[in-house]
């Protein structure tokens, strides 16, 4: 490994370009705190509202005793804690939402109306407030009751059923994907929203499903099966809409990524191989005709990266310009230079890590780019900060913390 990953600090006083912002953030795990990581990372102040015994359940997704999802998905918020089943709570909570630009939340459709703020008694205390619902199947639609869980909406949703193997059962993905693509588009559509409001003064509603945004990313698939009149069937790697395009393996066993799905890129493979008559085959002089035969092409590929190791494999592919890359582990990404010097993934201080990896904020932007301002904060760290600039002064916040309304004195986990 070389240097390895660049060492950031944390920079509190740092201008951003949602300075200003307010966001109350009363989601928990992860298609909300991925909506309002971003907006975050971007300067928007983002009030994580947990319950004052459990806090968000994010919190205790950890790693040989570590909890590195809230390290990451919490960075650059601050956290007060309420019980929403007291009346206090919910008092204090419509003071918030008064003060508020955006509210954020992903209960089951129905819960946020009976604990004593529903939709419309939000929007009057303010007309200005961005509404953000997060929910499984959306707020309408005979299924809006059913649990909104993402590995439920990426089977539903079409993903399963492509990804995976032909003879094996379709496969879900190794992570949150509903969850995480849902809390990228609602994050855009949230800063669409308040141009909407800026222009108008006028807040607004967002119905935004786990379901909605996955379903987007899949392709024509409705259109597609009116056309062809069948299924399509799981491939593994290769790809129905690309060919050749798939995972190869080298000769010393080690994998590598290649696509030539453009007509360039496949003419450049095939004088690579040393078969440039390919060119003119007609089972393989257009890309709808190689995904037609890739039956018979993709073994020929197969076979010609066999013969070669994966170092050997990769000059040939950069010196010829075709587009392929090395099939990496985690193991790997670390000690990788493009990984360390464009700062893919960084370290950043952490009280208990001492060093704690996490991807940088993305995008990058060159006049007003997201900043690292503070790490994940420990459970109501921010009470007094928060509730204080409500008017609640010193006794009341002792007060309300032995009553349970705010829990017992904030926990420091940076």
């Amino acid at each position: 490994m070389a240097d390895g990953l660049h060492l950031k600090a944390f920079e509190p006083d740092a201008h951003c370009p949602l300075d200003g912002l307010r966001v109350l953030d009363l989601s928990r795990l992860v298609s909300g705190n991925m909506l309002s990581l971003q907006l975050a990372d971007f300067g928007a102040e983002v009030i994580k509202v947990e319950d004052p015994k459990k806090g968000d359940p994010l919190r205790h997704w950890t790693v040989e005793g570590a909890g590195i999802s809230w390290k990451v998905y919490g960075r650059n918020k601050k956290s007060v804690t309420l019980d929403l089943r007291t009346d206090e709570g919910v008092e204090l909570l419509l003071k918030l939402v008064e003060t508020a630009d955006v509210f954020i939340e992903n209960f089951r459709p129905g819960t946020l109306e009976k604990t004593g703020f529903p939709p419309q008694k939000l929007m009057e205390i303010n007309p200005r407030l961005v509404l953000v619902r997060i929910s499984g199947w959306g707020q309408t639609g005979p299924y809006k009751h059913r649990p909104g869980f993402g590995s439920l909406v990426e089977g539903m949703s079409g993903f399963a059923a492509l990804n995976g193997f032909a003879d094996r059962e379709p496969v879900l993905p190794p992570l949150a994907l509903a969850d995480m693509i849902s809390g990228l588009s609602g994050a855009f559509a949230t800063m669409v929203a308040l141009r909407h409001r800026d222009a108008t003064g006028e807040g607004q509603i967002m119905d935004l499903s786990l379901l909605e945004p996955i379903f987007s990313t899949l392709g024509p698939q409705i259109m597609d099966y009116r056309l062809a009149n069948r299924v399509k069937q799981r491939t593994g790697s290769t790809s129905h809409t690309a060919a050749p395009r798939g995972v190869y393996q080298s000769k010393d066993g080690k994998w590598i990524s290649m696509s030539a799905s453009m007509q360039t890129m496949a003419e450049r493979l095939f004088r690579a191989m040393g078969r440039p008559e390919l060119i003119e085959d007609p089972r393989f002089r257009n890309n709808e005709e190689r995904i037609r035969h890739n039956d018979i092409l993709d073994p020929m590929v197969r076979e010609w990266m066999a013969e070669r190791t994966l170092e050997e494999n990769v000059a040939i592919f950069d010196r010829e310009g075709i587009t392929a890359a090395p099939v990496y582990d985690v193991s790997q990404m670390e000690g990788d230079l493009h990984f360390q010097e464009r700062e893919v993934a960084i370290d950043v201080p952490d009280a208990d890590l001492g060093r704690m990896a996490m991807h940088n904020i993305i995008p990058r932007l060159s006049a007003s780019p997201g900043k690292l301002r503070r790490p994940a904060p420990g459970l109501g760290e921010h009470n007094a900060e928060i509730l204080g600039a409500l008017g609640i002064d010193e006794a009341a916040l002792a007060r309300l913390s032995e009553s349970g309304v705010t829990g017992e004195e904030p926990r420091h986990e940076d």
